[in-house]
């Protein structure tokens, strides 16, 4: 299937591993042109490089920690015009309401919640004023739906960015762009292995153990990272051009 998308250009946040990286190598493969960025400049030349090697498109990398708003505005400096703004920066602590003390709620909501909201209120005006438009795709997480206490400050951030997906969404689709937002359950990556490893370690006194949790998956496993984008990329393509403000949850059905 021709998605449509050679010769468009993309930001994607948090594109230096698990479902950033994917994601940047699934748009590449559609002939999309990128702009990644992350924290860490090695690790962004290594996902840029993986890309380079496979499909001929431009790849440039920005480390910038997008908690700042001062490095989003030099990110977005850079940049210039998108058609694609992949919003995928976030790293948000697990742990109840007494684990999480407010300095790791505001760092982790500066960087997720704010990060978000910040690129998506700065990409979004300049999209509304082009003919082509534009496509805003928010990738959030399920328990935002399937609210946890005892990855709290991640249920409350993800809650908050499907409203905000939903609310953007419904008023910028008839002036061009569309905003979705796509909620993953455990998707096999770095991040998900930290976080069942700190859930083990409190319930069972051995985070060795943590591989325990896919046992009451579906199939038995976590989604992987290309699942999760082969969806964002469709969502990112004409072929979506009716799927707006809305929520799209890839889980294999364990949020029901």
């Amino acid at each position: 299937m021709d998605l449509g998308l050679t010769g468009k250009t993309a930001l994607i946040t948090g594109a230096s591993k698990g479902i950033g990286r994917a994601v940047a190598m699934a748009l590449a493969s559609e002939g999309v042109s990128l702009h990644i960025t992350a924290r860490t400049a090695e690790d962004l030349e290594a996902a840029a490089d993986a890309i380079r090697r496979q499909f001929d498109v431009p790849v440039t990398t920005h480390a910038h920690d997008l908690s700042d708003s001062v490095e989003q505005q030099a990110l977005l400096a850079a940049i210039g015009d998108i058609d694609i703004l992949i919003n995928n920066a976030g790293a948000i602590p697990g742990g109840d309401i007494e684990a999480v003390d407010e300095a790791q709620w505001r760092e982790a909501w500066d960087l997720k919640v704010f990060g978000y909201i910040n690129l998506t209120r700065a990409c979004i005006g300049a999209m509304r004023g082009r003919d082509r438009g534009g496509v805003i795709v928010n990738i959030l997480g399920v328990a935002g739906e399937k609210l946890d206490a005892n990855y709290v400050a991640g249920s409350t951030g993800n809650a908050s960015l499907m409203a905000f997906t939903r609310a953007v969404g419904n008023k910028s689709f008839d002036q061009g762009v569309r905003v979705v937002g796509i909620n993953p359950g455990a998707v096999l990556t770095d991040r998900i292995e930290q976080l069942y490893r700190g859930r083990a370690e409190r319930e069972k006194g051995d985070e060795n153990r943590w591989q325990d949790y896919f046992g009451t998956l579906p199939l038995q496993r976590a989604a992987h990272p290309e699942e999760v984008a082969d969806l964002a990329t469709f969502l990112a393509s004409d072929r979506a051009s009716y799927i707006n403000a809305t929520i799209v949850t890839i889980d294999g059905g364990s949020a029901q």
